[in-house]
């Protein structure tokens, strides 16, 4: 499963993939993501592919090692900016949400996540909202 979150948006985008390929996670960021935009990942090689097309940035953080970092400060403002934190919280909220089904079968998997992707970026429940989902 390939995962982005929009830092101003607030909205996510999933996906379920064959295999976590730097191609097939290129796609899904291509997929997801402007041109121009800054892409935050931690340094697992699977990522190497995901700056310079379309002129992303590509900022990365050092989960690794005896100097590992969680989040860094790049420009001096005193806000750590570059981090993953923000899809990791995401992931949370869809084993939560997973969570009460004991178990989903691999078949399914995608529509689940794809209810978790749209309850997640709904922001208000409107009368068009609830005349949806009453299929009125």
């Amino acid at each position: 499963m390939v995962g982005v979150v929009g830092r101003k948006s607030g909205e996510v985008r999933l996906a379920i993939v064959g295999s976590a390929s730097g191609a097939e996670l290129e796609e899904v960021i291509d997929d997801a993501c402007l041109g121009g935009v800054t892409v935050h990942t931690d340094e697992w090689k699977g990522y190497s592919r995901v700056g310079g097309r379309r002129g992303r940035v590509h900022k990365t953080v050092d989960h690794s090692g005896p100097k590992s970092t969680w989040a860094r400060d790049d420009d001096g403002d005193g806000v750590r900016e570059v981090h993953c934190n923000t899809m990791e919280g995401t992931w949370t909220g869809l084993r939560n949400f997973l969570r009460p089904f004991r178990g989903v079968s691999k078949w399914y998997l995608d529509q689940h996540v794809a209810i978790f992707q749209w309850t997640h970026d709904l922001k208000r429940v409107t009368d068009t909202f609830l005349r949806a989902l009453l299929g009125m």
